[in-house]
């Protein structure tokens, strides 16, 4: 079975791209989006068999609005254990790309 994990569009203490009514935010929201993804990789490594990163789009009263997801198979559970660590690690500011002293979802952890 498929689920996934949000993890926002930025990190959890820093400022980030807000929707508003003008529609001019999608081009910022989705390029910080990816830079927070790119972000994710570097502390937690790649993703394993079974897990993926992406950008999604998601409506909303005033417009539609983007985050970082981590897809993964639930009966996986070296997928399901990044997608976890995701949850609980993703970097909570800009500067925060120290990895991970063992990559996620290996089994070498």
């Amino acid at each position: 079975m498929r689920d996934f994990v949000s993890m926002g569009s930025a990190p959890c203490n820093e400022e980030c791209v807000q929707v508003n009514t003008n529609g001019d935010y999608h081009a910022a929201m989705r390029a910080e989006c990816l830079r927070f993804l790119e972000l994710i990789r570097k502390k937690l490594g790649p993703e394993p068999p079974g897990a993926r990163l992406a950008v999604r789009s998601n409506p909303h009263d005033f417009g539609t609005y983007y985050d970082v997801v981590c897809n993964f198979d639930t009966e996986d559970e070296g997928a399901a254990k990044y997608a976890a660590t995701c949850d609980e690690e993703a970097p909570r500011t800009w500067g925060d790309d120290e990895p991970l002293p063992v990559p996620v979802g290996t089994g070498e952890e």
